[in-house]
């Protein structure tokens, strides 16, 4: 499987060159590149890796009964056949949830042999952190957090790299020509089909086959419902069934347990949501007020929105298939539900990486006078509203209600109209979410 070129590269290498650093612990998603990204930065910057699938050797558990890192490295040498040399070596332990252990010792390395690189990742390793009797190495270790390609990412896998080149120059007096816009919104098109799970990015580069694409997208949806059984003993299998085949089709609503399924009492399904927020296949995007920063300390934690993982997938769980999607305008698909997925997916994945991902909006419920701005995003000391448009028109009552009230200097419109500015509102289209920050900073 050729190798993906992920954002997060660089930060590996920074971490690895650094003369003070922590163990880090890779969370994500099952499929969304982890043990792929560290192998293939092991091979490249090591002169050796020592990699552990707990899952598949559960023999080296044993490893840790112990928590002292030299007894530990003696261990494990000797069943893997090989010297580890700290500086040289890279000791990647992954699906680490299933050692607990193993989490516990990477406070040791940190304080006994901070010379070793260790890196952990688990697909299910949030399940692990939360267990009541669980000790984490609290401030021993650095967490790095991946999530699918971002459409960025899926440019440069297709070898778009003049396009890439000009999206890195992008000003508000250099922008894309007519053609180059259209053919860069037909690329966010197939990037909405495809998605941004590595197994099927892989797939579409070699092959160019969507259908293909689709099969992979289905072995990978049984991927996660396999998982379902490792989370039986607290919530049932129905109950997660239901809230994974109930999301796709409500991303751009507000959350309501009663539109999943009304026989079942909301506690259940509640649990069943949070377990699949554990397993970073669902994120909320949590109502919050726009007076200002941190925008979690006004988050309602009881209304909500959400959106899946993959954009790719969400569009399979709908029950779209890929013919369907390129012979229709992808952003007005399920009324603007793909849109608002792919503007979520993509404010995810340019969130720093070494901070938990979240996502927020703003409502208004009044009497005959609701108001809602699909997002806010988070810039200097303002929270700045930002509204994903399908269509080519639509009014923006809401941002302008939401820029009344608060103290925001702009709105950000997301759409297929070309890069402009009509302050108080900036026009971005779907392919240049990434340079938001930067073309803000330009007005400035």
């Amino acid at each position: 499987m050729p190798y993906l070129k992920r954002d997060i590269d660089d930060l590996l290498v920074s971490w690895k060159n650094r003369d003070h650093r922590w163990p880090l612990l890779i969370r994500g998603a099952r499929q969304v590149g982890k043990s792929y990204t560290i192998t293939e930065f092991g091979e490249k910057e090591f002169e050796n890796q020592v990699k552990i699938n707990f899952e598949q050797h559960p023999k080296y558990k044993a490893c840790f009964d112990t928590l002292d890192p030299k007894q530990i490295i003696e261990n494990i040498s000797m069943l893997y056949k090989t010297d580890m040399k700290p500086g040289k070596t890279l000791l990647f332990l992954d699906e680490i949830q299933d050692c607990p252990n193993a989490i516990t010792a990477l406070r040791y390395f940190y304080e006994q042999m901070p010379e070793l690189h260790v890196i952990g990742a688990g697909s299910l390793l949030e399940f692990a952190l939360s267990e009541e009797d669980f000790k984490m190495p609290v401030g021993r270790v650095q967490y790095l957090y991946m999530k699918p390609l971002s459409f960025g990412e899926f440019l440069h896998a297709l070898g778009e790299n003049k396009l890439l080149e000009m999206m890195e120059n992008l000003t508000w007096e250099k922008t894309p020509n007519p053609v180059i816009h259209q053919h860069l919104l037909s690329l966010v098109k197939k990037y909405s089909i495809v998605g941004g799970l590595p197994m099927v990015v892989v797939e579409y580069v070699s092959s160019g086959n969507l259908g293909q694409c689709h099969e992979i997208q289905t072995i990978i949806i049984q991927t996660y419902r396999d998982d379902f059984g490792k989370y039986a003993s607290k919530v049932k299998h129905r109950y997660l069934r239901k809230i994974f085949y109930a999301v796709p089709k409500m991303v751009g609503r507000k959350f309501k347990y009663s539109q999943v399924d009304d026989s079942i009492q909301s506690r259940e399904l509640k649990e069943a949501l949070e377990f699949l927020e554990k397993a970073g296949v669902v994120y909320r995007v949590k109502q919050t007020s726009g007076e200002g920063l941190p925008l979690e300390s006004n988050a309602n934690e009881r209304h909500f929105k959400t959106i899946f993982l993959d954009i790719g997938l969400m569009q399979h769980l709908c029950g779209l298939t890929s013919e369907t999607l390129m012979e229709e305008d992808f952003i007005q698909v399920n009324a603007g539900a793909v849109a608002e997925q792919f503007v979520g997916q993509e404010l995810m994945a340019y969130h720093d990486p070494l901070k938990e991902p979240s996502l927020y909006y703003w409502a208004r419920e009044a009497r005959s006078s609701n108001a809602e701005v699909d997002y806010l995003t988070p810039y200097r000391k303002y929270a700045l509203p930002v509204e994903v448009k399908a269509g080519k028109t639509g009014t923006l009552r809401s941002m302008h209600l939401f820029l009344e009230k608060y103290p925001a200097p702009l709105g950000i419109r997301i759409s297929r109209i070309p890069l402009n500015n009509t302050l108080p509102i900036i026009s971005v289209p779907f392919y240049a979410i990434k340079k938001i920050p930067q073309l803000i900073n330009d007005l400035s």
